[in-house]
């Protein structure tokens, strides 16, 4: 839960809020930060922290957060004239993916209790003074700076990001599949 929490805290996802610098909706809406402990196959235990999606489906459009997904079509096509005209293949795992992109609108989200807690000692400096104990629960309100996994919006704004990303690097979009793109580098795809 501590590497979550650090993972988080040093790529400035959050920014510790008072909670009478929320409004009351934006303390009714803000989300609960939730974590799950999952063990891996080689018996190692790791947290996994997310929003609670739940409150943001009351007010949130699909239009607005549903991400494209690449087709499978596309993928079976791409990988076979990749492998028959032997392109160079590479692929890559993005750490704390959506982490990478910024937040958009104002979303909050409550810590509580041993989350809080660990929040506080990553860096006491930053966050004591934004944690208060709520009904004998220590309690915590931050702003979401960046995109966190279980936000909504969190894979829309990654593939924003990723596809100009890719756009700037001299990538060109496939008008019939906008998850595939592809770049020509001496002469070759």
């Amino acid at each position: 839960m501590s590497t979550e929490l650090e993972q988080v805290h040093s790529r400035m996802v959050i920014k510790p809020k008072q909670p009478h610098e929320l409004s009351r909706k934006e303390r009714v809406d803000a989300l609960r930060y939730l974590m799950f402990l999952k063990e891996k196959h080689a018996g190692q235990i790791k947290g996994r922290g997310c929003a609670d999606e739940f409150k943001q489906r009351l007010y949130m459009q699909k239009e607005e957060t549903s991400s494209p997904t690449v087709a499978v079509e596309s993928l079976h096509i791409s990988a076979t004239m990749d492998a028959y005209e032997r392109h160079a293949m590479e692929t890559v795992d993005i750490p704390s993916t959506f982490m990478q992109a910024d937040m958009v609108g104002n979303v909050h989200d409550k810590l509580e209790g041993r989350l809080a807690e660990l929040l506080a000692k990553l860096d006491p400096k930053m966050c004591n003074e934004y944690l208060y104990n709520n009904n004998g629960k220590p309690t915590m309100y931050v702003k979401l700076k960046k995109a966190l996994y279980g936000t909504l919006q969190a894979a829309m704004l990654f593939w924003k990001d990723l596809t100009k990303t890719l756009t700037d690097w001299g990538f060109i979009v496939n008008p019939y599949d906008r998850c595939v793109a592809n770049k020509m580098i001496d002469g070759k795809q």
